[in-house]
């Protein structure tokens, strides 16, 4: 209920960091998941069943290896995978530091390489780097300082 609340009733344009959450918004008739975390290989099936079924399940990638194994499992039936190029602008957990030389080439890669195969949405970025922060003020500069690394990178 709190989804649909969320989403205006669309349906639309959630977020989830599990696949088991995926699988439940997706019974409940959520189309436009993105799964925000980097698929690791043995999860690519689960990922793959959920993207024929969805009309917009999106998975994020952050390297070289995540987008060659998207091109060596491509989807049936002419659809896509739609992913989002995972920066990490200091959380540390999972994506491609925005300053790195090798995330302007990888985004390029995905956008150009294989386009009847992936399709490049946009980059995604995560404070999760807040998580510590004991104020205001501190969550506030993180996200401008994300924001700020996010509008470089794209403008590059």
């Amino acid at each position: 209920e709190g989804a649909e609340l969320a989403t205006g009733g669309t349906r639309r344009g959630i977020v989830v960091s599990t696949l088991a959450e995926a699988r439940f918004f997706a019974a409940g008739g959520f189309d436009d998941i993105l799964y925000a975390f980097p698929a690791p290989a043995w999860r690519l099936p689960e990922c793959a069943a959920l993207a024929q079924r969805l009309q917009a399940f999106q998975l994020l990638v952050d390297s070289p290896r995540g987008l060659q194994l998207l091109r060596q499992n491509p989807l049936p039936e002419g659809k896509r995978w739609l992913v989002w190029l995972k920066l990490d602008c200091g959380n540390g957990r999972a994506g491609i530091r925005p300053t790195d030389p090798e995330a302007l080439a990888l985004a390029r890669a995905i956008a150009e390489g294989s386009p009847g195969l992936v399709t490049l949405v946009g980059v995604y970025a995560h404070c999760g780097n807040t998580y510590g922060c004991r104020d205001i003020p501190a969550i506030q500069a993180i996200a401008r300082d994300t924001t700020a690394a996010v509008l470089e990178f794209v403008t590059a």
